[in-house]
């Protein structure tokens, strides 16, 4: 008689496989310097290349973010990187003034903890690090008025808050140029992990970006800032990217921010937790089932070797946006062009007045979720094109005050987006670097006037001059911090690189308007 013999199946052991891959790293690594002494530079950079071929996208990005070292900074990359941490800082402490940071701050101070960190902008509370963590990185999300890289996600929101809760708990207090580093491998790998995908170049549809790669940046800078092994940092990765994942469902919403926030903390606790000796998948970012779930078109690659001459910061090709108003990017577009539109409809009638508008026509981009016709809530304002557009043409501007209820709600704004009428042409590609927004109004007595914006002022095209930068954290830190509380974070940032201790900015950050407190003792050189 036959038997049947049933077919087994074999899952090789991933713990097994991380040891192996480690065992083989070594291995090669030695190797290499024993071709070094023998051999021509060729031979090393073809041994090298390898080495690289067989190196997982993990264990590359972990070895990556372990070797990285502060000699590795351009000059380019520290200004851009400078410039990004300002503008998150006053955004930041603009934000602690909005009812859904103060909703998670209550809930956040349940929590206790031996280790305590600042909140900015609140002289009289600490809370655990991660929840620390969470508040701060809400408050810079809390407008949307954070800044914006391409492909898409707010870079910086979900990396600093971590490290500055973190930095305040080492035993060794790290220097500014220590924060500066890890802040840069931080948004490195949010950049490098954008890029698997083509899809993440347009403006999202299914995740918000910043719960996805942001929380991968935090771990990974926050991992940085603790000197983990190049196996710890993999494990960090592996960890972070199972709290990864919002739905765009949430845009236009209190809960958005909280992307942010979450992604800070979950990205501090990862690293944390691999310090401790907590493993994940050692192939989390090469796998389709891993970091691949959040995209179509998943084609991960490995980070090239830092040693090698090879590496490339993208900070340095790529820049990002900063917003002059606290709404969507794509919002800036379109003011831009309806004020530009407003001021040819002035120009070829003198007593022109709002009230001849018949119809307005909006050509943007397709984006469901930054389309909202009639906002009730100052989250759906920002989100919306038709408000934006009827904000520009009612006061010529948009500002922070345009989204106070009492703006929303008033009857010749409500009026005017009844006129309003919103058409996505085919050419009106919905990319950051690749769209544009175009206003046309036309009058009842039969008048017709168009403008197109393509860049707007901000875009990492057409970037804000420093003097323009520094202003607007001016005029944001102000609104919370007193004259000295600005004036020495400006002057922190602007020489973070020399800062001995970078625990100073908490000092600074805590110097509320109605409270003048002493500088640590560890003021920068």
């Amino acid at each position: 008689m036959l038997r049947k013999v049933s077919q087994i199946s074999y899952t090789p052991d991933l713990h097994f496989l991380s040891i192996f891959s480690a065992i083989l790293s070594q291995l090669f690594m030695c190797f290499a310097v024993f071709i070094k002494l023998v051999c021509s530079q060729a031979a090393v950079f073809f041994f090298v290349r390898l080495f690289l071929l067989l190196q997982g996208v993990t264990e590359s990005f972990g070895a990556a973010i372990h070797a990285l070292g502060a000699s590795q900074l351009t000059d380019g990359v520290i200004n851009r990187s400078k410039r990004m941490m300002l503008d998150t800082l006053g955004v930041g402490l603009l934000g602690t003034r909005t009812a859904v940071f103060n909703k998670v701050l209550k809930y956040s101070q349940m929590f206790t903890s031996e280790h305590r960190s600042s909140i900015w902008g609140r002289s009289d509370r600490t809370l655990p690090p991660c929840y620390a963590a969470l508040v701060n990185g809400i408050a810079v999300h809390s407008m949307d008025f954070d800044d914006t890289w391409h492909p898409a996600t707010h870079p910086s929101g979900a990396v600093l808050p971590a490290l500055l809760a973190l930095a305040e708990t080492l035993p060794s207090r790290p220097s500014g140029l220590d924060l500066l580093l890890a802040f840069n491998v931080g948004i490195e790998v949010q950049g490098r992990l954008m890029r698997f995908s083509r899809e993440a170049y347009n403006i999202p549809e299914r995740f918000h970006p910043p719960s996805i790669v942001g929380v991968m940046g935090s771990a990974a800078a926050s991992a940085k800032l603790l000197g983990l092994s190049p196996s710890q940092c993999s494990h960090a990765l592996a960890i972070a990217a199972s709290s990864a994942g919002a739905p765009l469902a949430n845009a236009a919403t209190q809960t958005k921010p909280f992307h942010i926030g979450n992604a800070a903390r979950r990205g501090l606790e990862a690293a944390r937790l691999a310090q401790m000796g907590l493993e994940g998948n050692p192939s989390m970012l090469d796998m389709d089932v891993g970091l691949g779930v959040y995209y179509k078109d998943y084609s991960p690659s490995t980070m090239p070797d830092c040693a090698s001459g090879a590496f490339r910061w993208i900070l340095e090709d790529q820049d990002v946006a900063f917003k002059r108003i606290p709404a969507h990017l794509a919002m800036h577009w379109l003011v831009d062009a309806a004020q530009a539109a407003l001021g040819k409809l002035q120009e070829a009638a003198w007593n022109f007045d709002l009230s001849q508008i018949q119809r307005v026509t909006l050509r943007v981009p397709p984006s469901k979720y930054i389309n909202c016709p009639f906002p009730t809530t100052e989250h759906q304002a920002r989100h919306s094109f038709q408000f934006n557009a009827c904000s520009a043409l009612l006061d010529g501007k948009v500002t922070v005050a345009s989204f106070d209820p009492a703006q929303i709600n008033r009857p010749a704004l409500k009026e005017l987006l009844s006129k309003v009428e919103v058409k996505t042409p085919g050419d009106n590609h919905p990319s950051f670097d690749k769209m544009y927004c175009e206003v046309q109004i036309e009058t009842a007595q039969g008048e017709s006037c168009t403008a197109r914006c393509n860049t707007f002022y901000g875009h990492w095209r057409k970037p804000l001059s420093q003097e323009d930068l520094v202003e607007k954290f001016i005029v944001n830190a102000s609104s919370v911090l007193c004259t000295e509380g600005v004036e020495g974070v400006i002057d922190v940032i602007g020489n973070i690189e020399k800062v001995p201790e970078c625990s100073v900015l908490g000092s600074y950050l805590r110097m509320t308007s109605n409270t003048l407190e002493q500088v640590y003792s560890t003021r920068m050189i």
